[in-house]
């Protein structure tokens, strides 16, 4: 297989770059109310660096622009990243393109949580260490937990009967799968016995990225920052994978302890942002497989290109969200959904007929 020229891929990153930067631009500039939009990118520079920059605007303009707008844009950017980098390394640990970040349980578990704080009025899912969030981020974990328990338990038992290293992948998944429709039973029953909560539990289960101010950038700020570096040169580690469990051990890798830290990792990235901003579809799969289908099949192009391209695609998507409908919003997972969706068939309809 041919290398491709390093100086494309330096104009994918600087492409990359300035998509987000555009997204950012335009996230920042529209909204429901009708400001300036010089003065607003200006009061977003001056934000980030106080007393440097006069934008012009009213206190009050001011305030929405750095207390509404700028950490909604932030928070967008952090999810999708998070979201993106999950979905991409899921993929590469369990070697199929089809995999997400919700693959081990992870969405029913912070569903469950996040519905049994509102059903028992703990929470609103907004500020300072919420309830709803807490619950949620535990519940996720939870069910990653259980699912590598049980995927374990069967694992030892097929090889104890002769299978082969790949079953252990293949038990974990089918671990997630029984997990999440086990934890999707109770929160259905919980729903079910607290009808009047209902709305506010699907609203959450959509997702959204309305804010309180920057309380969730900071509370998600620091884990994502931490497992988005340990993920990113994961890439050599997921080609080595891509090759089978059998050839990886064969190159020296310890393939049960890398799967291990690399599905923990993404685990509690992808735990951290469904707590802030509840469960958005699509954004961990289509982010990833589509960076494989255009910039080529290489964990190394596929993890950093996943950051950047969730984090202006999630931003855009949610500009969409708060303004095709405005004054009211729609959940953002209902906007990924209506572009991922068509947007993959696309995607793979072109990739076939190359």
């Amino acid at each position: 297989m041919n290398a491709r020229p390093a100086s494309i891929r330096v104009s994918w990153i600087v492409g990359g770059v300035a998509f987000v930067l555009g997204s950012i631009a335009l996230a920042l500039v529209i909204g429901p109310t009708p400001i300036d939009r010089s003065g607003v990118l200006i009061e977003s520079f001056d934000a980030a660096l106080p007393g440097s920059f006069d934008s012009g605007l009213t206190d009050q303009q001011q305030s929405i622009v750095a207390n509404l707008r700028l950490p909604r844009v932030v928070l967008g950017l952090l999810v999708g990243a998070s979201l993106s980098i999950s979905g991409a390394t899921f993929q590469g640990v369990f070697r199929n393109p089809l995999a997400d970040p919700y693959l081990l349980g992870v969405a029913a578990g912070g569903g469950l949580g996040a519905t049994i704080a509102f059903v028992y009025g703990l929470g609103d899912g907004q500020g300072w260490f919420d309830l709803v969030q807490v619950f949620a981020f535990a519940g996720a974990l939870s069910a990653v937990f259980l699912a590598w328990v049980m995927g374990n338990a069967a694992s030892a038992g097929v090889t104890e009967l002769g299978g082969d290293r790949q079953s252990s992948a293949t038990s974990l998944i089918l671990a997630g799968v029984a997990v999440a429709s086990f934890f999707t039973a109770i929160q259905s029953f919980l729903q079910q016995r607290n009808t009047e909560d209902i709305r506010q539990v699907y609203t959450w289960l959509l997702g959204g990225l309305t804010t309180s101010g920057w309380t969730e950038v900071i509370l998600l700020l620091p884990i994502a920052t931490i497992c988005v570096a340990l993920l990113l040169p994961s890439g050599r580690m997921l080609d080595v994978l891509a090759v089978g469990d059998d050839e990886a051990t064969m190159l020296g890798m310890s393939v049960n302890r890398v799967r291990l830290a690399l599905v923990v990792i993404a685990s509690l990235l992808t735990a951290s942002a469904v707590a802030v901003s509840g469960l958005i579809a699509f954004v961990g799969l289509i982010i990833p497989h589509t960076v494989r289908l255009v910039f080529g099949s290489s964990y190394r192009i596929i993890v950093p290109m996943s950051v950047i391209v969730g984090a202006g695609f999630l931003t855009l998507s949610d500009l969409v969200a708060r303004t095709a409908l405005s004054p009211s919003e729609l959940p953002i997972g209902v906007v990924t959904a209506f572009f991922g969706a068509p947007f993959f068939v696309v995607i793979l309809r072109t990739a076939v007929s190359r």
